[in-house]
């Protein structure tokens, strides 16, 4: 296993990388509760929904440690989970075997790019400014989700967003998770991230925060899965789903705005994530980058196949990598996690968004170090890193941050008469997410 993993050369241990995977299974384990509920909206069956889930992310997951051994765990997205039901589904009432269509040819097309290349070599196109702003906004970015899910930050009709109640139990609990899990790193307690979720779990029983299990949802259905071949009920004159997807021109630019979003949001969480887990160079350079893309490319077509919408990697595995992640054995403890919950769903629920509040905000600030990295004196590189770090967090969306810093940088580099120091794939990017952007 040492020599597989290579876990000792990475400086780790197998009780390291068991309890990374724990901690970052219990960071991304929301999404067994809330994707079934979104994809409800969609009409797929809660338990149908939450088999997908739990299974698409252990398969991918799992392939992501023995493919690329790197700590980069994979689940269904949010926001595109949202796109495809709400606007696929809701706003022009297509049926979710349609919608899982567009993004299995989302994920089919993204992945011949990697294999030609072209995802590595933007990766490697993009400036060192813009890198480290990618690792910032997104510290940023999961930072307000994990205030945001404490209740520390609320919305607000007149300021759009305000303090939250502190006399709440919900925020008393995120609150203590927060200030337990940075007191155990101030002790130097190994598994600080860790103990800090099962702690708030615990203090939020008797507070009323932590559901007790509830067993209404017990089970297994595969019904969702091979869905792009199923047939849509009422119109078997017409084929399967794949082909009715295939033969519309506007879900196929549905299908680009996906693949857009899922392009470039791998490429970030990668970056965050190797800069925790130590696989990103000083340069810059994502190792075994190829490798990563190519896992995280097939499983968008995977969670179109499976039904659990778009599967990617989660900006949350910086959690997993700040607890110590540095193998893909840790990705083979979050795979049978998955797995586990899929049979144990009631006790996975236990974890609240406030048991994880204090994780995401503490990961969060051990992101923001790179910001001193980038050299603000200079417009070229610091304008375009400002937009990104602000863009991922305020548009709630990495892939628009990302897209925002590449065209600032574009236009900046015209201005100032440098426009040849922009490379032909960064012009091609920045166009890409302009298109995308007016559409």
């Amino acid at each position: 296993m040492d020599k597989f993993f290579h876990i000792s050369e990475r400086g780790s241990s197998v009780g390291t990388e068991i309890r990374a995977g724990f901690t970052t299974f219990l960071a991304m384990a929301y999404i067994i509760a809330v994707n079934p509920a979104i994809l409800g909206a969609a009409g797929i069956p809660f338990t149908a929904a939450l088999t997908a889930t739990c299974f698409g992310a252990a398969l991918m997951t799992i392939l992501m440690g023995l493919i690329a051994n790197r700590p980069i765990a994979l689940a269904s997205g949010m926001g595109i989970n949202a796109m495809v039901a709400y606007a696929l589904c809701v706003d022009m009432q297509l049926d979710w075997r349609i919608a899982m269509s567009v993004v299995f040819i989302e994920g089919i097309v993204i992945l011949f790019l990697v294999l030609f290349g072209l995802r590595e070599a933007i990766l490697k196109a993009i400036p060192h400014g813009l890198k480290q702003a990618i690792g910032v906004g997104i510290g940023l970015f999961i930072t307000f989700i994990g205030l945001k899910s404490g209740g520390l930050v609320i919305p607000n009709e007149s300021t759009i967003l305000s303090f939250g109640d502190v006399t709440q139990p919900a925020v008393i609990v995120a609150v203590l998770s927060l200030a337990i899990t940075a007191l155990l790193y101030a002790l130097k307690i190994k598994g600080e991230i860790l103990f800090g979720i099962l702690a708030a779990t615990i203090i939020g029983i008797p507070l009323g925060v932590t559901p007790l299990p509830q067993w209404e949802h017990f089970g297994l259905d595969f019904s969702t899965f091979a869905a792009p071949f199923q047939t849509v009920p009422g119109q078997e004159a017409n084929g399967i789903a794949l082909i009715q997807t295939v033969l519309n021109p506007v879900l196929i630019l549905f299908a680009f705005s996906l693949l857009m979003s899922d392009f470039f949001d791998t490429m970030g969480t990668a970056m965050a994530v190797g800069k925790q887990a130590n696989f990103v160079t000083q340069k810059g350079e994502l190792l075994d980058a190829k490798p990563i893309l190519t896992v995280d490319s097939a499983a968008a077509a995977v969670g179109g196949f499976m039904g659990a919408s778009s599967i990617t990697t989660f900006v949350e595995s910086t959690a997993g990598a700040a607890d110590g992640a540095r193998t893909g054995l840790s990705n083979i403890v979050i795979g049978i996690l998955f797995i586990l919950a899929a049979f144990l769903s009631p006790f996975i629920a236990m974890v609240t968004g406030a048991a994880t509040c204090g994780a995401l905000v503490f990961v969060g600030y051990l992101m923001m170090s790179a910001v001193a990295t980038i050299n603000w004196s200079d417009v070229q590189e610091g304008l375009p890193a400002f937009l990104t770090i602000i863009g991922i967090p305020f548009t709630y969306s990495i892939a628009t941050g990302i897209g925002l810093g590449f065209i600032c940088y574009v236009l900046v580099s015209i201005f100032t008469g440098k426009a040849r120091d922009v490379s032909i794939l960064m012009w091609v990017a920045a166009l890409a997410f302009l298109i995308s952007f007016i559409l």
